[in-house]
């Protein structure tokens, strides 16, 4: 149940994912109630791990408790197994659409809200891509950032055509261009 935010720095934690991830915060445990897996009476959820095959039928669950740790090993060899026994076949990948030439990412120290879109930037994998500029460091970089934008608020993705200054919207823009859907 933990926000996207949450989320997002765990997978950063560890270095990157590949797969989304269900970030049940808002309403409050909805999707953990569905599985079952939702502690009413303390207001978290159980520690579980639930795969999804393609077509959309839940292939393996478990919990480990609201304490426990995963068998990262186990959950592997599960996840081979589900994609070895798929048969229907999938859809061509669409490969992502990348990033627009020129883009750069305008972050600020002690700034959660830049640490939250750096986040966004190691997960997808685009350290190589995405050229980071931090305003708190570089006063030329804050004046070409109001020069460009109109404001020196970081966080701020740049792009040619515009400038996104909320993590969530700079998430979701990456999200969109730059991962496989």
């Amino acid at each position: 149940m933990d926000s996207n935010f949450s989320h997002a720095a765990w997978a950063e934690q560890l270095g990157g994912v590949s797969l989304p991830l269900v970030a049940d915060f808002h309403p409050k445990g909805e999707i953990a109630e569905a599985f079952g897996v939702y502690l009413v009476d303390k207001g978290i959820t159980d520690r579980a791990t639930v795969i999804v095959d393609a077509g959309g039928t839940v292939r393996f669950a478990e919990s480990v408790g609201p304490g426990g740790k995963r068998d990262i090993e186990a959950l592997v060899a599960a996840c081979e197994a589900i994609d070895a026994a798929w048969s229907p076949g999938l859809p061509d990948a669409t490969p992502p659409v990348g990033l627009p030439e020129g883009a750069a990412l305008y972050v600020k120290d002690r700034c959660m809200f830049s640490r939250w879109a750096l986040y966004g930037r190691t997960n997808l994998h685009l350290e190589a891509s995405l050229p980071v500029v931090n305003v708190s460091r570089d006063p030329a970089a804050l004046e070409e950032l109001v020069r460009r934008g109109g404001k020196g608020q970081a966080p701020a993705l740049v792009t040619a055509d515009a400038v996104l200054y909320e993590s969530a919207d700079i998430a979701k823009f990456l999200g969109e261009r730059a991962s496989w859907g």
